[in-house]
């Protein structure tokens, strides 16, 4: 639109200055012709007026005097030449031609209207020459009428100036309120579209996703809408078939390693009563004993059984999503508090760093990694455990830090699998109920480990904000 305001600016004022010229081209002559006319009926009554019989001699010694008077009532000066175009009298201070160019006698012979116009230049300033013959009483021919006039453009060229300079005001309002429109127009269509830009960011493949609920004047903008509104549909529709898949694989394969984790106490336990049954004599005067080492052994194995089901019924519990803020530094101290180890350490610069996640949950987080980190240590001769809490790009960072025996490239794919352990006992549910945790409330987990200096766990949750 802007730019169709320019252009019409521009035609107008290129279309204008051409009929402006035009124009004054006109008036000029018609302001010439007038005043040729003028002069023409003065001198033709002073031919009324005269005494005496019209002949050249006495009309020269007529117009000697009257030439002066004409000129003075007429407001203009002009020359009187001979028909063969010697200079008789002119009202003119300046030089003047003592006898007209024979190419002006004889184009005033040719013409009909026995008058001509000649335009000429003098020092850049344009001037018009009118020639003309004028009649006796008898329309017989009897001199030449020379009238210079020069053109006075300085009336038109201050309307064409104040033409111009009008116009441009217009334009200039009307460019204005283009520009007010248009970008009112813009923020209106952009908005729209950072509504639906909005909406694509937020797209997720693990969670329900929203439809936009706008409508824009603009049809292409409807169209698109409708279109991320189809995909959300059959998106939110993946979502859940996949979501349903996930979660009954999931519980196949813990069904299958709670079994397999049941097994392991049983057999024993199976063993030791076929064993008891088979030597058990009543007249055995050690027959107590044996019992009492056989109860025991059920007794330790049915403690086993149900260490493995908290265990599995911890991990499968999903944390409460209460949220709130707590302070990580607070939490974190108070979750250390419980080990009585000497080699566990704690640094921070910062006394208070808000993140949103459960208190509960995060001592869970903190007790399970130090956990870790404790047995990674039991064969060292030195043992130290760091934990860091820094402040990054509005992200709270933890680092849980041991010199422990460390992780091989063989293991590292697998540390988080909820039933992947390295030890002899347990069923390797804390780090991926760790990783569980964490990702529930936006943050991440990742480590670094070598097998000779041990390995670091870090945490990363956002900055609290409102």
């Amino acid at each position: 639109m802007t730019f169709l305001l320019i252009i019409a600016f521009g035609g107008i004022a290129i279309v204008t200055i051409p009929q402006f010229k035009n124009q004054s081209n006109q008036y000029h002559e018609q302001r010439l012709e007038r005043k040729k006319a003028q002069l023409k009926r003065s001198i033709s009554y002073i031919f009324q007026e005269t005494k005496y019989n019209i002949n050249k001699s006495i009309l020269d010694s007529i117009f000697s005097e009257k030439i002066f008077e004409i000129a003075d009532v007429q407001n203009v000066d002009f020359s009187i030449y001979s028909l063969d175009g010697i200079l008789l009298n002119t009202t003119l201070i300046d030089s003047v031609n003592n006898k007209l160019d024979a190419s002006v006698i004889k184009e005033l012979k040719k013409s009909k209207e026995l008058s001509i116009i000649q335009i000429n230049t003098i020092e850049n300033v344009k001037y018009r020459s009118s020639y003309s013959i004028v009649l006796d009483n008898h329309s017989n021919p009897i001199w030449i009428l020379n009238l210079p006039y020069f053109d006075d453009d300085k009336l038109n060229t201050y309307e064409l100036k104040s033409f111009i300079i009008v116009l441009g005001q217009v334009y200039f309002f009307l460019l204005i309120i283009a520009i007010i429109f248009s970008y009112l127009i813009s923020v209106y269509i952009t908005k729209s579209l950072s509504e639906i830009g909005k909406k694509i960011k937020q797209t997720r493949l693990h969670k329900t996703n929203t439809k936009i609920q706008i409508k824009a004047r603009s049809k292409e903008v409807n169209i698109l809408v409708e279109s991320y509104n189809k995909m959300v549909e059959k998106l939110n529709e993946s979502v859940e078939q996949l979501s349903k898949s996930n979660k009954e694989q999931a519980w196949r394969e813990m069904a299958k390693q709670v079994a397999h984790e049941i097994k392991n106490p049983l057999t024993p336990m199976r063993l030791s009563v076929q064993s008891f049954q088979k030597n058990f004599d009543i007249n055995d005067s050690t027959i107590n004993k044996k019992l009492d080492e056989f109860i025991k052994t059920l007794i330790q194995q049915i403690d086993t059984m149900s260490t493995i089901a908290s265990a599995f019924s911890n991990f499968a519990e999903m944390p409460a999503q209460e949220g709130g803020k707590i302070n990580i530094i607070e939490i974190t101290r108070l979750a250390l508090k419980i080990f009585k180890e000497k080699h566990i350490t704690f640094n921070s610069e910062h006394k208070d760093l808000q993140v949103s996640i459960d208190r509960t949950q995060m001592i869970r987080i903190i007790t399970n990694l130090i956990k870790n980190a404790i047995e990674a240590c039991d064969l060292v001769e030195d043992p130290l455990i760091e934990v860091t809490i820094v402040l990054r790009n509005k992200n709270v960072l933890i680092y849980i830090k041991d010199n422990g025996v460390g992780i091989s490239d063989d293991l590292r794919d697998k540390i988080f699998e909820p039933k992947f352990t390295t030890k002899t006992s347990g069923m390797g549910l804390g780090l991926g109920m760790v990783k569980n945790l964490v990702n529930s409330y936006s943050g991440k987990i990742s480590f670094k480990s070598n097998t000779s200096q041990g390995t670091t766990f870090k945490i990363l949750f956002p900055i609290y904000s409102k």
